[in-house]
């Protein structure tokens, strides 16, 4: 059954949110912000996922993407109002989302850290990039925001 605004009550977390942002517990995450996955781009949404491993490939391209060598941030998030299905990822490419993505224009606030998380192996973060790479040569790393 496809998560809307209007049916995400059903939807357990924890849930998680990966990010090159260093946060504190109480801190919230709200749209409006820039992206960090498209420079210059403001985000309209929140993104986040009730699988940690989701989480992991977020953080890690967050930071990759912004050229620092940190490992990126993995957080605990309690969204603040209704969610829906990410379309970037649902029915685009992994139909019936098992990615358990979402995205919400509510905020998110910081309820915890996940400090010991396993990131990819350096060959499969580099595989990703180069897929992205590739994306945006040709103009089809669109973000439906």
């Amino acid at each position: 059954m496809p998560v809307t605004y209007d049916s995400c009550r059903h939807v357990e977390g924890p849930f998680f949110h990966g990010t090159k942002a260093v946060l504190e517990i109480g801190d919230e995450l709200a749209p409006g912000y820039g992206s960090n996955f498209q420079e210059g781009r403001t985000s309209n949404n929140v993104y986040f996922s009730a699988a940690l491993e989701t989480a992991v490939w977020g953080a890690e391209l967050a930071t990759a993407l912004a050229g620092s060598p940190d490992r990126g941030r993995i957080y605990v998030v309690e969204p603040l109002g209704p969610f829906e299905d990410d379309p970037n990822v649902t029915d685009k490419r992994f139909p019936g989302n098992p990615t358990r993505s979402y995205r919400s224009r509510h905020a998110l606030r910081v309820v915890d850290e996940v400090v010991t998380w396993q990131g990819h192996d350096p060959e499969v973060l580099g595989a990703m990039l180069e897929s992205l790479r590739g994306l945006r040569e040709q103009g089809r790393d669109l973000i439906e925001d």
